[in-house]
């Protein structure tokens, strides 16, 4: 006897990750501070493009 294997269904389509983030579901943003508003580092923001799943969205 074989030992069982998992095999993903036929049905399921394979998961893509978002081309905005990569995947991580976090992009990173520019902090600007002062009255010329320079830029100081940067912060991970929320993707807007998967809302933070890390998958890609589907149309």
């Amino acid at each position: 006897m074989s030992p069982a294997v998992d095999k993903p269904a036929a049905d399921e389509p394979a998961v893509k990750e978002c081309p905005t983030c990569k995947g991580t579901g976090e992009v990173p943003r520019p902090v600007r501070v002062g009255r010329k508003r320079r830029p100081v580092g940067e912060q991970n923001g929320l993707c807007l493009g998967c809302l933070g799943s890390g998958q890609a969205p589907t149309d």
